[in-house]
């Protein structure tokens, strides 16, 4: 083809009536409730200098931190700047960080104290920017403990803060409370000072740019979907395996445990993006409403149930990658004889017309062998030996979506060896995130903090869906704290977890795939 030639518009094209919206963030101020604290440190700073360096934030906006400590907004940005060169994924940028610090700024306060809140409505009158449609963009992030966030969300009502003349939002961090009848009240609290438009309950999870795939992949991909189901999917593992400890949380970890840190929002996540139906339309509520609908089809769990078809486990020393690892009772903070749960393994039924029969069998820990979070859906055998019992299917057809330590999607399949008679051999067929687009690596917050500023609530977490993930695992909870364990700790740190996890799968002639 020449530069001459007409170029002829595809036929899929043609079909293409809606066009892709392209928002781009109006001016904001974004208020952080814990602003010298350690998430702000680790993730949210370095989150907003990278967006400032890639030009995705507006020319206007400021980040006001709100914090107990005393000190000027010069401390205040050299304490940042300390925090973004230690923790960001990128060389530090001398001149960005200049330019990028000119928009940061300090308020110290108490946040039971009223005068706390004055000072703040006058800054914000004074320093947020109009936007395009003459309103003045306005996101609290709360990143503060939540026994805390009543408080703040009191005052702020009571300081006619959640209305005009701002367009505020709020940024709520897990835990979404302790319980169902917690997380009811907190979000009680929230709803009545905020609509449930403005509320962006956040799960880094959701983020991830694999996780956010596993709905594209499926719908965009007709032989996926038509297999995607329990007439040829055998069951679904979810493994979200850490190396790290509790890394000086004790006293959250002591009150949480490993079903409130992990399985009530990651890990049930995962599962509602693999088993939700197709939504009518890739809206936030569409998606949302599809995700509700798993959590409410997962079948509650009896005593006699959680008794036969979860494990829970409690890291005692080990070694990881030759270092000596203390077990979770040596934790500085932690009792020497606390039962909390480090560990969890379960089967999950999802009891509705495309997943009866599939069992969902979930693996978390902390101090496990290495870090990585899979997604492996293992299809049924073919029902016949076709080429004879010695050359027989050993290996079943496993899809793999891997969220961490890299996106990938792997797809196991058997061929024949070559110049072999009849063998068959076992090959993955791999997607790599990186490899194929030359991405540099972007951490969750990008895309969430971005998705909040454009007020886009797909990615976050509804009232709802909280109060029935609550509904899924409190009964686990309730059960574990009745029944004390017989033996912790009972894995080392190191391992994959209790032996009692890999009898879980092979009582039903499975075993675990990933470790």
């Amino acid at each position: 083809m020449n530069c001459n030639d007409t170029l002829v518009p595809s036929r899929f094209l043609q079909t293409c009536d809606i066009s892709l919206p392209s928002i781009d963030v109006e001016p904001f101020t974004l208020v952080i409730f814990g602003g010298a604290g350690d998430l702000s440190k680790r993730k949210l700073l370095p989150t907003l200098f990278h967006l400032y360096q890639e030009k995705e934030l507006p020319n206007d906006f400021s980040v006001l931190a709100f914090a107990r400590s005393k000190m000027a907004d010069d401390a205040y940005r050299q304490l940042m700047k300390e925090a973004v060169r230690e923790f960001s994924e990128e060389p530090f940028n001398e001149s960005s960080w200049v330019e990028f610090s000119s928009h940061l700024s300090y308020l110290s306060g108490l946040f039971e104290e009223d005068s706390s809140y004055e000072e703040l409505n006058k800054i914000l009158e004074q320093s947020s920017v109009l936007t395009s449609r003459g309103d003045r963009q306005l996101v609290y992030y709360l990143s503060v403990p939540p026994q805390v966030t009543p408080v703040i969300v009191d005052k702020l009502k009571n300081h006619c803060l959640c209305k005009e003349p701002f367009q505020p939002k709020i940024i709520v961090e897990k835990p979404f409370g302790r319980d169902r009848a917690s997380a009811v009240k907190m979000n009680k609290v929230l709803t009545e000072a905020f609509d449930e438009n403005q509320i962006y309950r956040i799960d880094h999870y959701l983020g991830k740019e694999t996780v956010q795939n596993i709905i594209f992949f499926r719908f965009s991909n007709s032989i996926f979907e038509d297999l995607w189901n329990s007439r040829h999917i055998d069951h679904v593992q979810i493994t979200v395996a850490e190396d790290l400890g509790i890394e000086h949380r004790s006293t959250f970890y002591e009150e949480s445990g490993v079903v409130r840190d992990i399985v009530q929002n990651h890990l049930l996540q995962l599962i509602a993006m693999v088993a939700m139906e197709p939504p009518i339309g890739f809206e936030a509520e569409f998606i949302r409403d599809e995700k509700r609908k798993v959590f409410h089809s997962i079948q509650p769990m009896s005593d006699d149930m959680i008794d036969r078809f979860t494990v829970r486990g409690q890291y005692g020393p080990g070694k990881i990658d030759g270092q000596n690892i203390r077990g979770y009772r040596e934790e500085e903070g932690v009792p020497a004889t606390s039962n909390t749960p480090t560990f969890l393994a379960a089967r999950f039924n999802v009891a509705n017309w495309r997943w009866t029969g599939v069992p969902f069998y979930l693996r978390t820990g902390k101090r496990m062998s290495k870090r990585v979070t899979e997604i492996a859906i293992q299809f049924k055998q073919p029902p016949l030996r076709l080429f004879g019992r010695t050359c027989d299917v050993l290996e079943p057809n496993i899809l793999v979506l891997t969220i961490q330590p890299d996106e990938r999607i792997s797809l196991r399949f058997g061929v024949k060896y070559p110049y072999s008679p009849n063998q068959i051999y076992t090959v993955n067929m791999t997607f790599g995130y990186q490899e194929t687009f030359k991405t540099k690596f972007h951490h969750p917050y990008d895309r969430l903090l971005l998705d909040c500023m454009k007020g886009d609530l797909t990615l976050f977490v509804r009232e709802d869906e909280i109060e029935a993930m609550w509904d899924v695992v409190d009964p686990i909870v309730s059960r574990w704290e009745r029944i004390p364990p017989q033996r912790f700790p009972n894995y080392a740190a190191g391992t994959w977890g209790p032996s009692e996890a890999h009898r879980l799968l092979d009582q039903e002639g499975r075993h675990w795939i990933t470790g």
